[in-house]
């Protein structure tokens, strides 16, 4: 069994952590202060250390340099705020194997403890075989970098349909340069896995990888979190805050859903384009910055630009090499691949064993459109193995209702249900109007690659309207 010691000043997490990895077969201690860490692993000898960086009575940087000297077979995990990220990344170079960000997921963490423990056995087995001369800076950077490649490598699938061998070919063509790239997908193809992987066969590797969802920022609060401010800047601002910017100092900065941001916003990032310098939120002081710049977009920046929604000066900037990630019914020859990493995943979060797949799933799997695509397919996997009992097979009973109704209707019909049951009648005006309205509205859908905001303005309604029909008429995309 191996031994696992917690270092964290919040005892919430101290007690989920060793509840959750005591129960995967771990032996697990806990502390609240650096000083009880070193006496306690001087009493015993522990395999893994997952250390807050932020601690009352120390720092994760000068713990980790304690724990090195008393033994230095010891794994450390950093675990760090959002803030605190290019310093793990600075302890990973200086010995770390590697670091959690907050908040926590019980899943990474467990993924991760596991990888540790198998790159150590690895090294050991290594040098059984071959022993390495201790000492030289360059040999442990180096298998560093490798360790990290391998360890972020299997988080990926790799599609084996045309569209996702063209993918991967344009990632691997466009990684090593340092273009800015914009990634044009609909919601859950995994743009942010695309720019991660780009990053991950950059010369940027081993530095930070910093991810930003402009979907989700005010006008006010987008400066800040870019370009970070300074102490009193405005209300609220009660410490000195470090932007995006500068947390991927030497690495890549993803700006995902960058369709959104604000004019104001647009400007002063095409003057950080250009200038290669930020300034925080209350300060005229420029700093420097080294960012690789990768963005992305559910709809094509060309068309925001047509409608002025967003600055055509600024879409050229970005525009140095555009990766399309087609949706999941384009590509549905990499289901069964998707499918089955899922599943894998899955069966280790939840900790039981999943049946085989029914082939009235498959079916079902094949006929549906997601359009949620790589996104829902994961959460629908997720869901069918929790309700499914332990190696048992999955079938349609485990599956949404969304799911279920689409699978049952044919392609070409209304399923009208309730109170325009009784308008069965193919003569009826009514029947013939709901069938003819169904039928352009699914016709639209195709045209627009089934992207709803472009639907409705096609059909010259609004948002709300066209979700009204969609339920109306049953139609589940």
């Amino acid at each position: 069994m191996k031994n696992i010691l917690i270092i964290d000043d919040e005892i919430n997490i101290c007690t989920l952590l060793s509840k959750f990895l005591g129960k995967h077969g771990f032996d697990v201690d806990t502390t609240m202060t650096g000083n009880a860490a070193l006496k306690m692993m001087k009493e015993k000898n522990y395999d893994l250390v997952l250390c807050d960086y932020r601690l009352k009575d120390t720092d994760g940087a000068q713990l980790l340099q304690d724990i090195r000297q008393i033994n230095p077979s010891t794994i450390v995990i950093i675990i760090t705020g959002y803030t605190d990220v290019r310093v793990a990344v600075e302890m990973v170079k200086n010995g770390a194997y590697d670091y959690l960000s907050k908040p926590l997921y019980p899943d990474e963490i467990l993924n991760l403890v596991h990888k540790a423990f198998a790159h150590k056995e690895s090294e050991q087995e290594r040098q059984a075989v071959r022993p390495v001369e201790s000492g030289s800076e360059p040999e442990v950077r180096e298998t560093l970098l490798s360790r990290n490649q391998n360890d972020k490598n299997d988080k990926y699938v790799y599609g084996e349909s045309e569209g996702a061998k063209e993918l991967f070919r344009q990632i691997r063509l466009v990684a090593p340069t340092d273009y800015s790239v914009i990634i044009f997908g609909e919601t859950g193809t995994g743009k942010e896995s695309v720019a991660h992987l780009i990053h991950h066969h950059s010369k940027r590797n081993s530095q930070p990888f910093v991810a930003l969802d402009c979907g989700s920022l005010s006008k006010e609060l987008a400066a800040s979190e870019l370009f970070g401010h300074e102490k009193g800047a405005f209300t609220g601002a009660i410490n000195t805050k470090i932007g995006a910017f500068e947390q991927a100092q030497g690495g890549t900065l993803f700006l995902d859903e960058i369709s959104n941001l604000s004019y104001d916003i647009q400007v002063a990032l095409l003057r950080v384009l250009q200038e290669k310098v930020i300034r925080r939120v209350g300060s005229l002081k420029e700093i420097p910055v080294d960012v690789r710049i990768i963005v992305a977009s559910n709809e094509k920046l060309s068309e925001s630009v047509q409608r002025g929604k967003f600055r055509e000066d600024l879409f050229h900037r970005f525009n140095e090499f555009t990766i399309y990630i087609p949706p999941l019914r384009e590509r549905r020859e990499d289901l069964p691949l998707f499918t089955t990493a899922f599943v894998n995943q899955v069966e280790k979060e939840l900790d039981k064993s999943c049946g085989k797949i029914s082939p009235e799933v498959w079916e079902c799997f094949r006929q549906y459109n997601w359009p949620g695509n790589i996104r829902e397919l994961k959460n629908v996997i997720r869901r069918a193995c929790l309700l499914t009992p332990e190696m048992e097979d999955i079938t349609m009973s485990a599956l949404p209702l969304e799911m279920k109704e689409s699978f049952s209707q044919t392609p070409d019909e209304i399923p009208i249900s309730g109170e325009l049951a009784i308008l069965s009648n193919d003569n009826d005006l009514k029947t013939v109007a709901l069938q003819a309205e169904y039928n352009k509205i699914i016709n639209v859908l195709k045209e627009v690659k089934y992207n709803k905001t472009k639907a409705a303005q096609v059909l010259n309604i609004d948002r709300k309207t066209l979700y009204n029909k969609l339920r109306l008429l049953n139609i589940n995309y």
